[in-house]
């Protein structure tokens, strides 16, 4: 069976995501941009876990994965290409660290990661192999291996009860009606089919 490549993205809680600078060292993110075996909702629609190996083959192929922050390929953390980004898939998920430029973004997202205000992240992929399991409800979708090209680091998760407790300004209200709005254009597509 072909599938066809659909870009998509998830927000995981990582509550164990770290910082920190030795000295005369630019700041360090890691953490786990995915977990395995993790029952997530997607949007009301159906459950999705990731299988221990779903990255594996893209890790070992794709040498130019990013790091971003909010998804914004403006914001660029790291890189594999470079070194600045470093991808390990082990027991527990895709494990991940990022050296962080010396930016405005970079010395911003480390202050509000510090404060504890960003604790969350999220990737994006094609997905290449997957199943459903039909016969549970809400339906079980299993991840068995992505093209992964992005991990971020995010302040606003895909999720609705999330994004409106984050809601800040009216600029950050507009970004949360956006996502929404792609989120129910999703679930449209997805009751066609």
């Amino acid at each position: 069976m072909t599938i066809a490549k659909k870009k998509e993205t998830r927000v995981f809680n990582i509550t164990q995501l770290n910082t920190r600078a030795e000295e005369n060292e630019s700041p360090t993110i890691e953490g786990y941009a995915a977990v395995f075996n993790s029952k997530t909702n997607i949007g009301g629609w159906f459950d999705e876990t990731i299988e221990p190996g779903a990255f594996a083959r893209s890790l070992s192929e794709n040498e130019d994965v990013r790091a971003l922050f909010n998804h914004n390929w403006d914001n660029v953390l790291g890189r594999t290409k470079s070194g600045t980004l470093r991808l390990l898939e082990d027991a527990k998920g895709l494990n991940f660290q990022v050296d962080l430029p010396d930016t405005t973004v970079a010395r911003d997202l480390s202050a509000s990661m510090e404060r504890g205000d960003i604790n969350q992240c999220s990737f994006g992929f094609y997905v290449t192999e997957e199943t459903w399991d039909y016969t549970v409800e809400p339906a079980l979708r299993t991840i068995k291996e992505v093209d992964l090209y992005e991990i971020s680091v995010v302040s606003i998760p895909a999720y609705d009860d999330t994004e409106v407790s984050l809601v800040r300004s009216k600029e950050l209200a507009q970004k949360v009606e956006a996502r929404k709005a792609l989120l129910h254009k999703i679930e449209n597509l997805l009751e066609e089919k």
